[in-house]
């Protein structure tokens, strides 16, 4: 039987983090989880899951909100009726830098990396660094940093966490790698399916956030709806399977139970499917290349269904092609089309942009960068932040109209 892992969870407040724990919480003999990150905005939750947990240290990104987290702390273990002595206060770092220290030195065996954003970029590359397995849900990191993760990831270190990745990985153990023809990412085609991108045009973010199928947090959710996340998955897969970008597809599939497929040479096509349960992925993840047992719960495979196939319409939801425009194009495009629609994401749900001007903006920002090479990271946050700060003043244009 597979020995107990030790996770640090970095991201643990949000959806893939609780998640996570939830699997570790249900499995104790396989997955022991001894650090923690969030970015302290509840610090009420992260002491909550600490003191349960019994972690050893925890990670915040605020630097003021150390002491909150202390006070919290205490409070929580005092609401669960605990004498002084009876638990142990954990370890706390603060500060921006403090989920990439942590992913470096707490002993760990897995680094769980759910933060949402590129900002996990240097969360990232410590612990590939550290030498652990990178479980990641952090997508960002790896498209905005591309090559950088490539080169200090060892062979098999990074597993993915994206349910579609997920699927990926498992189905390509089914052929060698010169067997295999093509990849294929399904796409639920999100609340919009079906419509032009005329009948987009006065999208709110309440509608947005609306998934027909997946429950996951706002930013992934609204990426989702434009399809923005496809396009970040493509060349995500691009990157973590070494797969030309020629050789990978998207079909959308609405009821999300098939999470991705593998064609290969021969015409045979081995294909993943589950419930739309992200803890199915994140249990791949933390026990690859072992299983956890019991997850989530299997498809029923007494009760009828029908699962539908049908081609992306390309010109309803651009992203996904303007994304493998962008990993075509390399260097640090993919960062470009990744910061942008950070910050327009951010500008649609604060009412300054309109849904489909989102993708819109993306796509101009991107005629205008003028390229460039990752070799460094100071050269990723450099040009994340001219497209953020052009994806602001576009923003504005936008409302002044």
């Amino acid at each position: 039987m597979p020995s107990v892992r030790d996770v640090v969870i970095l991201g643990s407040t949000g959806s893939v983090g609780t998640q996570a724990i939830d699997v570790a919480r249900r499995n104790p003999d396989r997955l022991r989880i001894t650090g923690l990150a969030a970015g302290g905005s509840d610090p009420g939750q992260l002491a909550a899951q600490a003191l349960e947990l019994g972690v050893d240290s925890v990670a915040v990104a605020k630097a003021g909100a150390a002491e909150d987290l202390l006070l919290a702390f205490y409070a929580e273990a005092s609401k669960r009726g605990y004498e002084s002595g009876q638990y142990r206060v954990p370890k706390v770092l603060a500060g921006p830098d403090a989920a990439a220290e942590l992913a470096a030195t707490q002993p760990a065996d897995v680094v769980l990396n759910a933060i949402t954003g590129s900002i996990g970029l240097g969360p990232t590359l410590a612990a590939l660094d550290s030498g652990r397995t990178l479980a990641l849900a952090n997508k960002e990191s790896l498209i905005a940093g591309g090559p950088l993760v490539k080169a200090r990831a060892k062979k098999d270190q990074i597993v993915p966490v994206d349910s579609e990745h997920s699927a990926l990985a498992q189905c390509l153990r089914s052929g060698s790698e010169q067997e295999v023809r093509k990849l294929v990412l399904t796409a639920s085609g999100g609340p919009f399916r079906g419509r032009s991108r005329e009948e987009q045009e006065d999208v709110t973010p309440e509608q947005a956030l609306a998934h027909p199928t997946w429950n996951m947090g706002p930013v992934v959710t609204i990426n989702s709806a434009n399809l923005v996340n496809k396009g970040l998955e493509l060349i995500e897969a691009h990157l973590l399977f070494d797969v030309a970008f020629e050789a990978i597809e998207v079909v959308v599939h609405p009821q999300s139970i098939v999470h991705s497929m593998v064609e290969f040479v021969d015409g045979s096509t081995i294909a993943q499917a589950s419930p739309p349960d992200m803890r199915i992925p994140i249990a791949v993840a933390l026990g690859w290349p072992d299983r956890v047992p019991d997850a989530a719960p299997p498809c029923d495979w007494t009760k009828a269904s029908t699962w539908e196939f049908e081609p992306l319409d390309n010109e309803a939801f651009p992203a996904v092609e303007l994304a493998r425009a962008a990993g075509l194009r390399g260097g640090l495009a993919p960062a470009v089309y990744n910061a942008a629609n950070e910050e327009c994401l951010a500008a649609f749900v604060a009412g300054r942009l309109p849904f489909v001007g989102i993708v819109d903006a993306i796509a101009r920002i991107l005629d205008e960068y003028g390229g460039g090479d990752a070799r460094s990271v100071d050269d990723v946050a450099a040009v994340e932040h001219w497209a953020r700060a052009r994806a602001r003043e576009l923003a504005g244009s936008e409302e002044e109209r």
